[in-house]
């Protein structure tokens, strides 16, 4: 690879899996346990909240009590130190946890939503949130209940960020894909995005994603080992 002075970097659920959070793809895990369909819909939401907030109230207190792990921190540290060289890190996340903000990274765009972060249906007020969800709990910006909901994106809906991503996208260097399954779009479809644009692209996962084929490069193993080498590698040259 060339000397990137501008690296987009997308992550997946695959840099958080050792922090304890699951991925889609998980043997046991929570997905596994639960149909995406029933629980992560606009739709579910309105056949049954009391059941959605259940299991979103789940998932936040696990995110509450996960910690980063090597590969979050390797991130903070890339992007810290490409601001010293002059250069840029565009950190596009697709997980809803904030463990790559509690590693130190201080500029993530979460494209699915955060699950910490709370959003009301009536006045469309974003609050920070940490404690559980009910159909009961008021919004502390406009005082209705029965209208809160976590501020995420739910199959069926629009990620958020778009413009800024693909602005982002076109503009990099490098391109590399974190703990991604490549199946999900529209962030499965980037490195097919950035090879059209000439963009140099990397893969790093536990295992080869469902669009492994579109990358010049990969490197497998778990994300706490191969992140923090391949940035070691990429500062070093």
């Amino acid at each position: 690879m060339t000397s990137a002075q501008r690296v987009f970097v997308l992550t997946g659920a695959g840099v958080s899996a050792e922090s304890g959070l699951g991925t889609f793809q998980d043997r046991g895990g929570i997905w596994s346990r639960f149909d995406p369909m029933a629980l992560a819909t606009p739709e579910a939401f309105a056949r049954d909240p009391a059941l959605v907030h259940e299991f979103y109230n789940l998932r936040r207190s696990g995110v509450v009590a996960a910690t980063p792990n090597a590969a979050h921190e390797a991130l903070a540290r890339l992007e810290s130190r490409l601001q010293e060289r002059g250069a840029t890190l565009f950190l596009c996340t697709q997980n809803v946890d904030d463990l790559h903000e509690r590693a130190g990274s201080r500029a993530v765009t979460h494209m699915h939503g955060e699950i910490l972060k709370a959003r009301c249906l009536a006045c469309e007020a974003v609050t920070p949130w940490r404690d559980d969800l009910s159909v009961a709990t008021p919004c502390p910006a406009c005082g209705r209940a029965s209208g809160m909901r976590p501020d995420i994106v739910w199959f069926g809906e629009m990620p958020k960020h778009l413009e800024a991503i693909d602005a982002a996208l076109r503009e990099a260097d490098l391109f590399v894909a974190i703990g991604t399954s490549g199946a999900v779009y529209p962030a499965a479809g980037y490195v097919a995005q950035a090879r059209a644009l000439g963009i140099r692209t990397c893969e790093l996962n536990l295992e080869p994603s469902d669009n492994a084929a579109h990358f010049d490069e990969a490197r497998y193993g778990p994300a706490s080992v191969v992140v923090p080498e391949f940035i070691a590698w990429l500062l070093g040259r």
